[in-house]
């Protein structure tokens, strides 16, 4: 939700490339390019401390102060230096308050499945359709006690209010299983108790 710890403080800039860009950074700001509703590029300069913390939160809302005019915003992509991991530049979304907009939301499991048996989850995010200042940060999937076999598929969740799922309703999201190495032992305990039992017979 915006609020008043998304807002900040854009300045408007008129010059580009790697240079420009380099010069931005090396003070501690952010090159950004906010693009939407059929309207020109706008190129800002973002303070590089404050975004780096709302960039913690996934699908995060940036309310733009552009020199006086305020814009709500949307983060669709981070460029970041793959050694350093600072952020290079982000590419922002126009939003209108009460549009929807298309996210992916990350997948967060808590509890822990029946003794012996691991959560998998086979995809890390699911897609909604959501209100653009309702994004949830997180959707939860709760395996307290799930017994091996159980399966999470994207129906299976509680969304939020006016959310709706943008997935194949059928997509597997999560698996209890029995670790590999648990079953090995298990089947080599198995058939130790086997080869014992034939040797008790024989005598």
């Amino acid at each position: 939700m915006a609020d008043e710890s998304n807002k900040v403080a854009a300045e408007l800039r008129q010059s580009f490339g790697k240079g420009a860009a380099r010069k931005i950074r090396a003070v501690g700001k952010i090159p950004a390019v906010i693009y939407g509703h059929g309207s020109d590029p706008i190129h800002v300069t973002l303070p590089g401390h404050q975004v780096s913390l709302l960039l913690r939160k996934a699908n995060a809302l940036l309310d733009l102060d552009i020199e006086g005019t305020s814009q709500l915003t949307l983060v669709k992509d981070v460029q970041k230096d793959p050694v350093s991991q600072i952020i290079e530049h982000l590419d922002l979304v126009v939003l209108r308050r009460g549009e929807r907009v298309s996210v992916e939301v990350p997948v967060h499991v808590e509890g822990e499945p029946y003794s012996g048996t691991i959560a998998v989850l086979e995809i890390s995010t699911i897609k909604l359709d959501v209100e653009a200042t309702a994004i949830p940060e997180r959707i939860v999937i709760d395996v307290t006690d799930a017994a091996e076999g159980t399966q999470y598929h994207a129906k299976d969740f509680d969304l939020p209010a006016g959310a709706v799922l943008a997935e194949d309703e059928d997509l597997l999201i999560l698996n209890v299983v029995v670790p590999a190495a648990s079953r090995a032992d298990e089947e080599a305990d198995a058939e130790v108790a086997a080869a014992a039992a034939a040797e008790s017979a024989a005598e």
